[in-house]
């Protein structure tokens, strides 16, 4: 393995395209290892199918690794395997199939973006390691920002948006909500006057200034891989609102938003889902619609100084975990 910057890690980051969160994953990760110095090979691929993985594993039988370290993001992909000397998962808990605990042996380590997943494959006997996480900044200085809400699950299903829709159905006199959600085949009934709901695309310069104009940010996840819709809400300097639950309360704490009770409704493989009672995501968009503009822009300006300080170490604790997996 390679253990100094004038001979760099060679990095193969596999993980499925899916023209959403997994895609933007690679995306992110590749640009923090080459700002290390890594040589990076993207293997984006299709859905996973027996034929191919047996194609891949006798592509690469006894052939010499080409790779010092496969990151495999979300799932386990043991095919991939010979490809590299050492092999590493990214996962989300959520999406951490049974298939993946069999292969979870022939990991050499779990890098983890949150410390509720640290703890969840420390359980496992993994050998993690925390890395974090960042997203895109999308903040915009020149949009006038407005006391109003916005929601932008975009083709997720448990961001809470049908709880939501069916919350601001029983308040006719709340602000206007703004809900961006793209999923399809959902069946969500009629819609009160104050609910803007936008299904169709929208190109990225429409939808960052939809980010830019809300102050306040309704992100109410029943569970979260990482959590880059909070974490763009961020970096706009918006207030967000959450779960008062494990890992979104990582990200936001009562210092840069707001926190909603959680109560625990279920279970998506690894992760704990969650979801809030009426009466308590109601008051907390009360104490926004009371909220003054100093205490918001408080909040605001925090939230922008996590990001911008998370954003900024993210490529240094990447840099860390890569010692610790050259050193084994």
């Amino acid at each position: 393995m390679p253990s100094s910057e004038a001979d760099p890690t060679r990095c193969q980051l596999i993980g499925r395209d899916n023209g959403a969160g997994l895609s933007r994953d690679m995306a992110l990760l590749a640009d923090a290892l080459r700002h290390n110095g890594s040589e990076v090979t993207l293997s984006a691929l299709a859905h996973r199918g027996r034929l191919a993985e047996w194609l891949t594993r006798r592509r690469l039988a006894g052939s010499v690794p080409a790779f010092d370290v496969n990151l495999m993001l979300e799932r386990i992909r043991p095919e991939f395997a010979a490809a590299a000397h050492r092999n590493v998962l990214v996962p989300n808990p959520e999406y951490f199939r049974p298939q993946d605990r069999a292969a979870l042996a022939q990991m050499d380590a779990v890098w983890v973006k949150t410390r509720h997943a640290e703890a969840l494959f420390a359980a496992l006997g993994a050998r993690t390691h925390y890395i974090g996480f960042s997203s895109p900044d999308r903040h915009l200085s020149d949009v006038p920002r407005q006391a109003s809400f916005f929601h932008g699950p975009g083709r997720s299903g448990n961001k809470g948006t049908a709880a939501l829709l069916a919350l601001w159905a029983t308040h006719p006199a709340w602000p206007t909500l703004t809900v961006v959600w793209r999923r399809k085949h959902i069946e969500h009934g009629a819609l009160p006057d104050n609910v803007r709901l936008i299904r169709e695309h929208l190109d990225d310069a429409s939808y960052r200034r939809l980010q830019n104009e809300h102050r306040f940010h309704l992100c109410p996840s029943q569970t979260e891989g990482y959590g880059h819709y909070l974490a763009e809400a961020m970096s706009c300097g918006a207030v967000v609102l959450t779960l008062d639950a494990a890992p979104m309360n990582e990200l936001v704490t009562p210092a840069r938003g707001v926190l909603v009770p959680a109560q625990a409704s279920g279970q998506q493989d690894l992760a704990t889902l969650y979801r809030f009672a009426d009466t308590d995501m109601a008051a907390a968009i009360e104490r926004c619609i009371a909220m003054d503009a100093s205490e918001a822009e408080r909040l605001g300006q925090a939230a922008r100084t996590w990001y911008e300080a998370n954003r900024d170490a993210f490529p240094a604790r990447l840099h860390e975990a890569m010692c610790a997996i050259e050193r084994t």
